[in-house]
């Protein structure tokens, strides 16, 4: 068993476990050189993707993007995450997270940035050999080649394991034949490399192998039409005895499902911070849009309507922020606790990121949905304008909508968190069912009232942040004694528990941050700061009790369901909080600073 020196917390724990908050990192605690590269990373975007927007969204010139894509290289930003020796950076996770935020104001771009760095590049890097690494790492971490990731097919799409694309051994023993159709394929346009799945023969699971353009055989359709992110590469490509050399097989023979599986946990928790750069931006047209909109005479800013609309564009933003740095540290600290023990570093990853698979699936749906809400909102405060192709509103709500779609439907990462905390629980990898056992007989219990020390910051919220753990671990752990082995397909439940794991896992980052940042900066320059933890708060207590009184009445009845309907009211119940002085509390702040100003 690995020794965690920095953060003991194991992926999912949050929900058993109580954390300080001086254990979490905070997006405000990123060093100068990380800053530095954000802002270089920024320069990229306001110099080569804003100005020349229309043009990339518009497709009419097919070099343009992959020029715009070998600059990112030149400047270094393709090789975030691969090692020097290959040519990269070499920097931490937790930096890549960051880039991937700031990339997520570019647009289309983003798309092609991620497909390339994520989940182009990393096969190779986690599961390449040492041959395979040498030879195609430097070309992709400076841009010289692109990569593209082909595993999605007609009828293979949440199920790939289903694929039908087949690798045939040919007689002389040196070369596969690879035969099938892929769809949905980020930068296969322009891509050089590609990460292509099939199975060999009647195996039950996926291979994976490196394939070279120039290895012939690739034909591909014409881009696809698309409602959003019009200017990256997306097309249908086909495979017609596609020779590819023995050695290009990555990993081993039936191990392309594990490896696909463990891509999109980093590229679930990558966009979880990937929306943050286009939730910012938007915020921040929204705050100009509504100073320089006069209706009535005024500036439409201040109208308190408009007021809650920014402030909870902001408050969901931050905690998003607050969540996705906060898992993205807790894979670094466990990378790095691994690595220690003489494991390589490649191993090393991905082992931490599949502990914290569950808070990459988290970070992905909440980040997605709170990017859809914050493009909705700014079509709103835009207006009419808001639906015009002329204002930045209209594109933003359709680059937005992808976001909830791949790295998996945002419906199989809430059944996926749930079903991966149920296994470990089965598995007594994390202590669930003694907890959820306390929790069933403190039902019938007399309640203790304890006094809660008020004085202190936080104190409130964090007394409520634990029973809503109690809420899930009540409704959790019913569902799983009375649905048993049948509770996979309830997936209305399954659903429901997944929004409380991720509200009460949102909640939490969100005040642990503030109170984090308090100790910092001092408590009268962390208003703003505390009134977002506030408001966020007190809205996933409200979902949570929406959500958890849904499952209840799906699977009890009776005596037993009053009284689980009893324990959530106990749970659940909070001192009312004036959201409305808070969000305009918020929203002057934005007004203020003319931008969405909290990070």
């Amino acid at each position: 068993m690995s020794t965690v020196t920095k953060q003991s917390i194991n992926g999912g724990e949050f929900l058993i476990k109580e954390t300080a908050a001086q254990e979490i990192f905070i997006f405000e605690e990123f060093s100068e050189e990380q800053k530095m590269m954000a802002q270089a990373c920024q320069d990229f975007i306001d110099t080569e993707i804003h100005p020349r927007i229309e043009d990339i969204d518009s497709m009419k010139n097919p070099e343009l993007v992959p020029s715009i894509f070998h600059k990112a290289g030149e400047l270094g930003l393709l090789g975030i995450s691969v090692p020097e020796e290959f040519g990269g950076m070499g920097m931490s996770f937790n930096t890549s997270m960051l880039i991937a935020d700031i990339i997520g104001g570019a647009g289309s771009f983003s798309t092609t940035y991620g497909a390339h760095t994520g989940i182009g590049t990393l096969p190779i890097l986690y599961y390449g050999t040492e041959d395979q690494k040498s030879k195609y790492l430097p070309k992709l971490a400076t841009g010289e080649w692109a990569a593209c990731y082909c595993l999605t097919e007609p009828d293979a799409g949440s199920d790939a394991n289903s694929g039908k694309t087949k690798a045939t051994l040919t007689a002389d023993g040196k070369h596969y034949l690879i035969n099938g159709q892929k769809m949905w394929i980020s930068n296969a346009g322009f891509a050089d490399i590609f990460i292509v799945f099939a199975k060999i023969e009647d195996d039950k699971n996926l291979t994976a192998f490196i394939v070279e353009k120039g290895f012939g055989g690739i034909t591909m359709n014409e881009e696809e039409k698309k409602m959003g992110i019009k200017g990256s590469s997306t097309r249908q490509v086909f495979f017609n005895d596609c020779k590819v050399p023995v050695e290009n097989m990555l990993s081993e023979r039936q191990n392309g499902f594990k490896i696909a599986v463990n891509i999109l946990n980093i590229g679930r928790i990558k966009l979880g911070a990937g929306v943050l750069g286009g939730c910012r931006t938007v915020a921040t047209y929204a705050v100009k849009y509504a100073g320089e909109r006069k209706q009535f005479g005024v500036a439409i800013n201040s109208f308190g309507a408009i007021k809650q609309k920014l402030a909870e564009m902001a408050v969901r933003t931050y905690a998003c922020e607050s969540l996705c740095y906060r898992a993205g540290q807790d894979i670094e600290d466990r990378m790095e606790a691994i690595a220690s023990e003489g494991i390589s570093d490649a191993e090393a990853k991905l082992k931490a990121l599949e502990q914290f698979a569950i808070e990459a699936a988290i970070a992905k749906v909440h980040g997605s949905e709170v990017l859809d809400y914050v493009v909705d909102q700014g079509v709103q405060v835009y207006g009419g304008m808001g639906y015009s192709a002329d204002a930045p509103m209209e594109r933003a709500y359709r680059d937005a909508r992808i976001s909830r779609i791949y790295e998996g439907t945002n419906e199989i990462n809430r059944m996926l968190m749930v079903g991966m905390l149920l296994k470990r629980a089965m598995k007594g990898e994390i202590n669930l069912f003694e907890p959820a056992m306390a929790v069933s007989q403190e039902l019938t219990s007399v309640p203790s009232f304890e006094t809660i020390d008020t004085s202190e910051l936080f104190a409130a919220e964090k007394e409520v942040i634990k029973k809503l753990k109690k809420v899930f671990l009540m409704v959790g752990g019913k569902a799983a004694m009375a649905l048993a082995d049948k509770i996979e397909s309830e997936q209305e439940v399954m659903m429901n528990l997944a929004d409380v794991m991720i509200e009460i896992y949102a909640a939490e980052s969100a005040v642990l941050r503030t109170e984090k940042l308090v100790s910092l900066r001092g408590e009268e320059a962390c208003q703003p700061q505390i009134a977002m933890a506030q408001v966020y708060l007190f809205e996933a207590v409200e979902k949570i009790q929406t959500a958890a009184k849904e499952a209840i009445a799906s699977f009890t009845k009776g005596d037993e369901q009053k009284v689980m309907l009893m324990g959530l009211k106990r749970w659940t119940k909070t001192d009312l909080v004036n959201t409305k002085e808070l969000r305009r509390q918020i929203a002057d702040y934005m007004i203020e600073k003319g931008k969405y100003p909290f990070s």
